[in-house]
Order: C-alpha cells, then sequence, then structure tokens
C-alpha cells in the first residue's frame, strides 16, 4: 500500500509499504481521505520521537473485521478516535481512558497512523459518519471533538471573556465550538488572510478578530485558549489572562525556549492542558451544519504530493490528502 511515513529523520512516501493485519478486536479501514495537523508537522520535528506511518485525521470504509468485532461494521463509513487504550488500568477504570497508562496513539505513539491506503484501528474507536457528512467535512471530526474538549474541562458562560490565540486550522475550529456559549470571544492571529476566513463562518459575526500587533498586553481575559502551534504561545496568554484566569493549552510543539513561570505563581494562574474530546458532540455539530469546515481547506494532495509538501510547508490553512476516493 501506499504510505507516508517518518524514520526520525524526514517524512517519506513509500509505494510499496506494508499492509496492516488486524488483531482481535480490531477492523482494518480503507483511508478515503486525511487531514494534516500541526501535530504532524512537530512530530516530523521530533514531537515524541515518533516512527512510522504519520496521521491522526481520517475518515474511511471498514472493509473487513477480526475476531471479536461485529461483522456489521464491514462497508461502514467511519472516523475513530486516535488512543487505543487496554481497558483494565487504573486510568481506564476510573473514566479516563484517554490517558491509558497502557495506550497507543494514531499517528503519535507506538502504533501506525492514516497517512496510507489503509489503517488498523480497534472496533471500540469507531464512529459512524452521517450519510450527509462528506468526506471532507470527517475528516475535521477529530479536531472539533478537541475544541469540544475545552467546554467539558472548563465552565464558559456569557460574560466570560475570552481570547483565543492562532488563526490557524484549531483556532478557526476553537472559535466557532467557544462561540456557541455566547461569551465575549475574541480571536487573535498574525495574518490578515486567515483572519478574514471568520467573515464566511456562519458564526463569524460574532467573532471579534484582531491582528496581534494591534493586541495590548492588558491582563483583563478571563479565559485565553493558546492554539497557536508555538512555544511563544503560551508566554503571550500570561500576558492577557486576569490574576487568577485560566489558560487553556491545545498548543503542542516539539520544544521552545525556557519560559518565566513566575506570573503563574504570583497572579495565581490556572493553567489548563487540553487533548482529545468527545467525537459524538463533534459528529453531531457537523451533522448539524452547526461548524464550518469546507473554508478551512487551503490544498487537496495526493499522498505522491505529500513528501515534498512536508519538506517545504506552503502557508495556508487545512491541508487534505486524499486516498481511495
Amino acid at each position: 500500500m501506499r504510505a507516508l511515513t517518518f524514520d526520525g529523520t524526514a517524512v517519506k512516501f513509500q509505494r510499496n509499504h506494508a499492509d496492516p493485519v488486524p488483531e482481535p478486536g480490531e477492523v482494518l479501514v480503507r483511508i478515503l481521505a486525511a487531514g494534516v495537523c500541526q501535530t504532524d508537522f512537530e512530530i516530523a520535528k521530533g514531537y515524541m520521537k515518533f516512527t512510522g506511518i504519520l496521521g491522526h485525521e481520517f475518515v474511511g470504509t471498514v472493509t473487513s473485521v477480526a475476531k471479536g468485532v461485529d461483522p456489521a461494521w464491514i462497508g461502514k463509513r467511519v472516523c475513530g478516535e486516535i488512543n487505543c487504550v487496554c481497558g483494565k488500568c487504573d486510568m481506564c477504570a476510573r473514566g479516563l481512558s484517554s490517558h491509558c497508562i497502557n495506550r497507543t496513539v494514531i499517528g503519535i505513539l507506538g502504533r501506525d497512523g492514516a497517512f496510507a491506503d489503509f489503517l488498523r484501528i480497534p472496533a471500540r474507536n469507531l464512529h459512524a459518519v452521517p450519510d450527509h457528512v462528506s468526506d471532507e467535512e470527517a475528516v475535521f471530526v477529530e479536531p472539533i471533538a478537541a475544541a469540544f474538549q475545552i467546554l467539558r474541562q472548563l465552565p464558559i458562560e456569557k460574560r466570560t471573556r475570552v481570547t483565543i490565540l492562532g488563526d490557524g486550522r484549531l483556532g478557526l475550529l476553537v472559535a466557532q465550538v467557544i462561540e456557541r456559549t455566547g461569551c465575549k470571544l475574541t480571536l487573535v492571529g498574525k495574518h490578515e488572510s486567515k483572519l478574514a476566513v471568520v467573515e464566511k463562518l456562519r458564526a463569524g459575526k460574532n467573532i471579534r478578530t484582531l491582528l496581534d500587533r494591534e493586541l495590548a498586553p492588558r491582563r483583563d481575559q478571563d479565559v485565553v485558549i493558546d492554539c497557536t502551534g508555538r512555544a511563544e504561545g503560551f508566554e503571550r496568554a500570561l500576558q492577557l489572562v486576569r490574576p487568577r484566569g485560566t489558560v487553556v493549552m491545545k498548543t503542542t510543539v516539539a520544544a521552545g525556549k525556557p519560559l518565566n513561570l513566575a506570573p503563574i505563581v504570583i497572579d495565581e494562574i490556572n493553567i489548563l492542558g487540553s487533548r482529545c474530546g468527545p467525537f459524538p458532540e463533534a459528529i453531531s455539530a457537523l451533522a448539524a451544519r452547526e461548524i464550518d469546515v469546507l473554508p478551512l481547506i487551503s490544498r487537496r494532495l495526493s499522498p505522491e504530493q505529500a513528501e515534498p509538501f512536508f519538506a517545504n510547508p506552503a502557508d495556508g490553512l487545512k491541508t487534505i490528502l486524499t486516498f481511495n476516493r
């Protein structure tokens, strides 16, 4: 099969990579489309010390099932949660399976990912995609779910002052999810072209946009959400959040400069890490057309075109890899 792999030094396209073989409890998914995430770029810089097939945002069709899996899955179009868990450890027993101490993570930790013609994945991770949600829309389920996770972790109401840092694909998705609370919301970015995309979104009229260079460090925001994908995003967030406010970290970076953590203590700032989230809520929002994703797509590439793209990434928002469509 075709696959896009990282060998520890570079991202490479392979035309004849071995097909995966599902183990008991798993299925084989024929990938239709997959989304390139900032985490994929960070892995290519050494994040998580991962080697193997990249990619964790996908939609595909189940082609076969292994022992212990309901054959009714065969032929269904699906997306899937990325944490593959044991179901037995203390964290799983506490209902915190996304933090399973024995987990592997698709395309990130100890398990091959979705930038390939086929993917093996536990059946328990699967979610059926509604017929009227397109392949390209379904690719966004995983990052939309990650955006919804913020609302599971932190109460946000109409009077809450929220600033989102980062005008990339994740920032624009988080903005649409947070806008649903009716809060006082500002999206800050460095690119006029990306901020202009907000005007194309159904929620756009309720999202204030601001260029980073125009933003004063006023330290008056109740919540600051870092979606910059850069190490300096955290420092910027600390300049904006009020004493006893909350900084939500959605950014993963391979490395960064040392940080001055004194403001966290002095101003008693709450730091909240936020990662994977609820797929059912993300799928429902997409199916109800409550979240716009198609305006975020900048380019569509074949697997063969992806290796040079990773070697020299072009500017833009979301890149979609199309496989067996």
